[in-house]
């Protein structure tokens, strides 16, 4: 039992068959070794000013560093990338009228760090059964771990439980049927937000650094608060594809309007989130239902 293993110039396509069949898989080696140079300068700086985890889940012995799209210039390039990009609207894109950026996060397993229990990330949205209040059949996420080092069994590569993105709700999973996303630097593991998984053991020493970007629909609250950690003052200097992922703009038909009460008159009220930037949006959305989300139901 494996994970399968793609090559950079593999398809959108060829992603989506690995997903829809293990709910995760490897694209080895999508970032060049300048882009790899690029973004270890900006963000392994930033580990050694995060404090350690404060409770078990999240790790005593991991560092977990956000507000990347602010920090890094090579993280805003890292989320727009075509190929993962293309994979997380083709996931997700039946259930919303626009996708948006959920986290950007460096998770730092440092030594001596046991291994995460084992979940599905859609629990982040309520539900005592592990599976989350959103209707099975709808698939809330699509999530990158890029390795910044090399994931190895030692030092504590990503777990995965191969099809468990098919499994009832109900059902636990067992460590010995999870595989580790084992990969070196520049590659990614994308994997859905039902299939079920963990951090690694650390049992190595020298830490497992990760960049964590993930995307989720356009109608659901983000786990990392990008209005906060992107305020419009930084997201204004930044192009229109990525300020959309932040949630610059409708998430469907009036899904993120706002009221700026230090301004009177103009064209209305209430206005586009595209506003705070400086400009209006290039489209807005239609008040439509997919048939995915009726189905669902």
């Amino acid at each position: 039992m494996s994970l399968e293993v793609l090559s950079p110039d593999c398809t959108v396509q060829d992603i989506v068959r690995a997903m829809e069949r293990d709910g995760a898989c490897i694209i080895r080696d999508v970032l060049s070794p300048e882009q790899l140079r690029a973004l270890r300068a900006e963000v392994l700086p930033l580990i050694d000013q995060t404090p350690d985890g404060l409770d078990d889940w999240a790790g005593r012995k991991t560092r977990r560093t956000g507000g990347l799209i602010s920090r890094s210039a090579a993280v805003r390039e890292i989320a727009v990338n075509p190929l993962t990009l293309g994979a997380a609207n083709a996931t997700l894109r039946p259930f919303c009228s626009r996708i948006q950026l959920n986290i950007t996060q460096l998770i730092t397993i440092l030594p001596g760090q046991a291994a995460q229990p084992l979940h599905r990330d859609r629990f982040v949205w309520g539900g005592d059964d592990g599976g989350g209040v959103i209707p099975e059949g709808i698939e809330p996420q699509c999530n990158g771990i890029w390795a910044v080092s090399d994931f190895t069994e030692e030092n504590g590569a990503t777990h995965i439980v191969p099809g468990s993105h098919k499994w009832s709700f109900k059902r636990q999973a067992r460590r010995d049927e999870s595989v580790q996303a084992v990969m070196k630097a520049g590659s990614v593991l994308l994997y859905n937000g039902t299939v079920i998984h963990s951090g690694g053991e650390n049992r190595g020493t020298t830490p497992r650094v990760a960049l964590n970007v993930t995307y989720t629909l356009g109608w659901l609250r983000q786990e990392e608060n990008q209005y906060l950690s992107c305020p419009p003052e930084i997201a204004k200097n930044f192009a229109q594809n990525l300020t959309d992922l932040l949630g610059y703009s409708f998430g469907n038909y009036a899904l993120g309007f706002y009221t700026d009460t230090t301004k009177t008159g103009g064209v209305s009220d209430i206005v586009p989130p595209e506003c705070a930037l400086g400009r209006w949006p290039q489209e807005i959305p239609a008040m439509v239902e997919t048939d995915a989300v009726t189905e669902a139901r």
